[in-house]
């Protein structure tokens, strides 16, 4: 009986560490899809560079963008494309990137009036707030970077990152007299709770940006 007591005690113990490194896993993961999907756009604006298509080439840029809407069943959710027939910030269905895992998907959590979450295109994954319990998304040092409860990061044919929103710009690299390639650490919280401005460490992980060279990693 008492050898049994001491197991019991050894494994309350043991739940007790680990439930709290199980809870930032599930963080991780997403964060870590996140930061492939980044990369992913980045290699997606460097191949195919929409240089002199059109006259305003500049935006059709690839992009990722994040959103909190119905078409996501209201949860954070994000889809990887460029704009280039409308030009308008949102896209068609056919300019959401192929999910290279299943050519039969494209690479969004759920899009308003396009792809819905559920939908047999959608790539589920992508919907974080489902697929990872993430809650909510700030953006830090990104410039401009919310629009309508939406948020985005593109690049350009070499790969650096910019801010604001492609269908906004007047020439390929400023807004309303504003350079908008990135020049700070742009930083991207995933947060369990509701609101990231309320989020413990436990509760959050943050993804980097680095200005010029684009390149994006998990801040430990």
């Amino acid at each position: 009986m008492l050898e049994l007591v001491f197991v019991l005690v050894i494994i309350g113990i043991l739940a007790a560490v680990m439930l709290p490194q199980m809870q930032s896993t599930k963080l991780r993961e997403a964060a870590i899809q996140v930061v492939s999907h980044i990369r992913y756009t980045q290699h997606l604006a460097m191949v195919d560079d929409k240089f002199d298509k059109n006259n305003t080439w500049y935006k059709n840029r690839w992009q990722l963008k994040f959103s909190n809407t119905n078409g996501t069943d209201n949860k954070w959710a994000y889809a990887i494309f460029n704009d280039y027939t409308n030009q308008d910030g949102n896209p068609n269905e056919n300019e959401i990137a192929i999910n290279p895992l299943d050519k039969g998907k494209r690479l969004t959590g759920g899009y308003s009036g396009l792809i819905e979450y559920g939908d047999a295109k959608a790539s589920e994954k992508l919907n974080l707030g489902h697929s990872y319990s993430v809650n909510d998304i700030d953006f830090t040092n990104c410039g401009i970077a919310n629009d309508d409860g939406k948020k985005r990061v593109f690049f350009d044919h070499l790969g650096r990152p910019l801010t604001d929103n492609p269908e906004q710009l007047v020439n390929p690299y400023s807004h309303a007299g504003k350079n908008l390639l990135l020049t700070t650490q742009c930083q991207i919280e995933l947060c369990e709770v509701s609101d990231c401005l309320l989020a413990v460490q436990d509760e959050k992980i943050t993804i980097q940006i680095e200005p010029e060279t684009g390149y994006v990693h998990i801040i430990d």
